[in-house]
């Protein structure tokens, strides 16, 4: 069987279908992904056909950020989905089954209705599929005041409409199927997949056949901690880690954070991130760049992070205490969980202060925390990929709902 992977967005949605495409590979299927270029590198060097997709976004955690107008999103939706069609489409040729991961995939079920391929929806965190139970993920344009959960997704629903539903409806004509009334119920579909944790992220329905939770699609890293690494985490007692991913972060983050951990006599390690974060040159500072955080997490005394599903998930599995920065998006759930379940703090969203990080890290780094994060880690699965990859194998070829 032929299986085509499709995400858009920075590694925190990639390292998930590497993991989903590994466990296929294993199984002995055809994988081929379309992902961001910036990961192309990557994962041809791990064995996989890769066709890219859109422009790079490791730049945009830099670039100067141009206010959004009616028009601006617009257009950006509309170059969005006829990307999509185009790559997609060349993408999909051959597959038996299209699994589109992650956010802002309009295209991937009408090719795969063309094609006659079926077809997988999977989402990283339970707030972003539709339930009565939770409100979709906060957003700048959000209406005020306390709407009822249904009310903000039907107004979800209308902006999907509104800003991409048309574009799609135009490449649907054009290959002679009907149009798509209402996008997200088709993005979806009548069972999309939750590929996140059940302990840390439980769809909120048990046992609702509507979702099918099938756990968090984890890639085994086994690359070694750089020997500058594993030398400063020798050298005392564990540091306080801080990352940040693909966000935007201005350079004075990585004092602040410098001066949160020396604020309760730790060592920092940073991680420089899309932004580039500069450490400083001290002897309590390291500054390092990508790595195996499996690994890393297990030997810090707390991670300082962007609440992104995967990290939170890594840190969780790690048994490591956690302070989240939400910036956007899940990452204002996955703060809640890591406090609402004892996991450690969360700061207030955006640039972190000093003092708020160091606020934060006073919860973080008490004892009865450590034993939590620690306790709670017992729970976190490692075989979300597998089982995913195994109802693939049972289920999807059966039909393209």
């Amino acid at each position: 069987m032929r299986v085509l992977l499709s995400t858009i967005g920075s590694r925190g949605e990639v390292q998930p279908v590497v993991a989903l495409a590994s466990e296929l590979r294993a199984l002995g299927q055809d994988v081929r992904l379309c992902v961001p270029p910036d990961f192309r590198e990557w994962l041809e060097d791990l064995g996989f056909a890769v066709v890219p997709i859109g422009p790079e976004l490791r730049g945009t955690a830099t670039a100067h950020r141009v206010p959004p107008t009616a028009d601006r999103i617009r257009k950006a939706a509309e170059d969005t989905v006829t990307t999509q069609f185009e790559t997609v489409s060349v993408a999909a040729e051959g597959c038996d089954v299209l699994v589109a991961a992650g956010a802002l995939q309009f295209a991937t079920r009408s090719i795969a209705e063309r094609i006659g391929a079926a077809y997988v929806y999977a989402s990283f965190c339970p707030i972003t599929l539709p339930s009565d139970l939770h409100a979709p993920p906060p957003m700048p344009w959000r209406s005020p005041g306390k709407a009822e959960n249904r009310a903000l997704w039907d107004e979800d629903a209308r902006r999907w409409n509104t800003f991409f539903g048309g574009r799609v409806n135009e490449f649907r004509a054009a290959a002679g199927q009907p149009p798509v009334e209402d996008l997200p119920t088709h993005v979806f579909s009548g069972q999309p997949w939750l590929a996140a944790d059940a302990a840390l992220a439980p769809w909120p329905e048990p046992g609702a056949p509507r979702v099918v939770q099938t756990g968090a699609w984890t890639w085994p890293d086994e690359r070694p901690l750089a020997p500058e690494l594993r030398a400063f985490l020798d050298a005392g007692e564990p540091p306080v880690y801080f990352g940040f991913g693909s966000m935007r972060a201005p350079a004075e983050v990585a004092e602040a954070a410098l001066e949160a951990a020396r604020a309760h006599g730790r060592r920092a390690i940073i991680t420089r991130g899309w932004a580039e974060l500069a450490a400083a040159d001290a002897p309590d500072c390291l500054g390092i760049g990508e790595s195996n955080q499996q690994a890393l997490f297990r030997r810090v005394a707390a991670v300082v992070h962007h609440g992104g599903a995967g990290t939170t998930t890594t840190a969780a599995r790690a048994g490591a205490a956690q302070v989240v920065v939400p910036q956007m998006y899940d990452q204002h759930y996955f703060a809640g969980r890591v406090a609402s379940l004892g996991l450690g703090a969360a700061t207030e969203p955006g640039v972190p202060s000093a003092a708020a990080l160091t606020t934060a890290l006073d919860t973080a780094l008490r004892p009865e925390v450590a034993l939590q994060a620690r306790q709670f880690a017992a729970a976190v699965r490692s075989d979300g990929a597998s089982t995913a990859a195994r109802r693939l194998l049972t289920t999807t070829p059966l039909s393209v709902a």
